[in-house]
């Protein structure tokens, strides 16, 4: 059986934590987040959950529009959570993985940044900067 993706993402980024052969589903926890790599449809799609918050809302989505200019990720609500999302091919090599899966997990980490300031668990102003269009 060849490879699968996630296990040629794990691979990729040092994943420390055996994979199960042929799996197309797997949740990686990295510095403290969890990150869901799902694949389907010739995609790979990671996902992190981020606030099932319903009054953090109207300010995440606020903030959404402003992070489409930067970055790839998409903010998406579903379920009763807000969380983020981004795809790749599931033939990308090994390289592009690592890629995807560097900047997810930033941006994973700035969003978890923001609504920790949102609850008042503390960030700096510079730290705490959004740009909007």
């Amino acid at each position: 059986m060849s490879e699968r993706t996630i296990e040629r993402l794990a691979k990729a980024i040092g994943y420390p934590d055996k994979i199960p052969d042929g799996v197309v589903s797997f949740a990686f926890r990295v510095d403290g987040t969890e990150i869901v790599a799902d694949e389907k449809s010739g995609r790979l799609v990671l996902s992190c959950s981020l606030s099932d918050n319903e009054s953090e809302r109207p300010t995440l989505a606020a903030w959404a529009a402003g992070r489409m200019l930067r970055e790839d990720a998409v903010l998406a609500y579903g379920d009763g959570t807000v969380f983020l999302w981004q795809d790749a091919q599931v033939d990308a090599d090994a390289r592009a993985l690592l890629r995807l899966f560097e900047t997810f997990a930033d941006s994973c980490d700035w969003w978890r940044a923001r609504i920790a300031g949102l609850r008042g668990e503390g960030t700096s102003s510079i730290e705490s900067t959004v740009i909007r269009p």
